[in-house]
């Protein structure tokens, strides 16, 4: 019917190419969707065709990464934990500057690195929006103890923490040292959980040169159990605000 080779429509099935209009039209009327049902699909097809505001960063941005950007901003929960760093939706430009220069990424191009900076700052935009995400994030110690840049930007980094935590939507928590391991060490993962009850919740685990992402509701289910045990076992909230200022004291 579509006159493509079996193979154009794997991509289609796989979500591997953008999905062609004339294409859906053929097919939803074979399905004998109405009039108004099929407006609706075309209507998404469309807006989900729409280049993100990401894609102007194509020229450092990774493929692999692509996709969390776009998932971060569909987003109506990220639950995340991050044993080395500050996750990069609270990081000052000073802080996320000092880790890039560090050749993080493997980038070290000043041009790249300030492209990348400004990635960062516009993905943060998405915590003052109108209907903003739950941001809950479990931080260790060790993100904190290990300085990034000089003492001035680990100061102003530990003030974006506190002023983070004061938003109504964002929980912030630190695994301390001397609370001992947890179930969380193997590495940073973070979890995705959307709106629509149709979208399953997804999971980001990043290594050296690329990320994998989990949707198989078993992988999910001990990622989300391992996150519930990590949040139980951090200090709470306000007792990481007195951390925090703690650690400000101490530079």
């Amino acid at each position: 019917m579509l006159r493509v080779a079996p193979a154009t429509v794997r991509r289609m099935e796989m979500a591997e190419v953008a999905l062609k209009i004339p294409y859906l039209q053929l097919l939803l009327r074979s399905y004998g969707i109405g009039d108004e049902e099929a407006a609706d699909f075309v209507a998404l097809a469309e807006e989900a065709n729409r280049p993100g505001w990401w894609q102007r960063f194509h020229d450092i941005l990774p493929g692999w990464f692509s996709m969390y950007v776009s998932l971060e901003g569909a987003a109506s929960l990220i639950r995340s934990y991050e044993p080395h760093f500050v996750p990069g939706l609270l990081q000052t430009e000073d802080y996320a500057r000092a880790v890039l220069h560090s050749g993080a990424i493997g980038q070290t191009r000043p041009e790249d690195i300030e492209r990348h900076v400004a990635l960062r700052m516009q993905r943060q935009q998405l915590l003052t929006r109108e209907n903003a995400p739950r941001l809950w994030v479990v931080m260790d110690e060790t993100a904190l103890r290990r300085p990034v840049g000089d003492t001035d930007v680990m100061r102003g980094q530990i003030d974006r923490l506190l002023k983070a935590s004061k938003l109504p939507h964002v929980t912030l928590q630190i695994a301390q040292f001397a609370s001992g391991p947890h179930p969380g060490t193997y590495g940073p993962f973070v979890l995705f959980r959307f709106a629509m009850p149709e979208l399953p919740d997804m999971v980001y685990s990043e290594y050296l040169t690329g990320a994998v992402y989990l949707d198989a509701r078993a992988e999910v289910a001990t990622h989300l159990e391992v996150m519930d045990r990590m949040a139980a076992h951090a200090a709470t909230a306000h007792r990481t605000k007195e951390i925090l200022r703690d650690l400000r004291k101490e530079l």
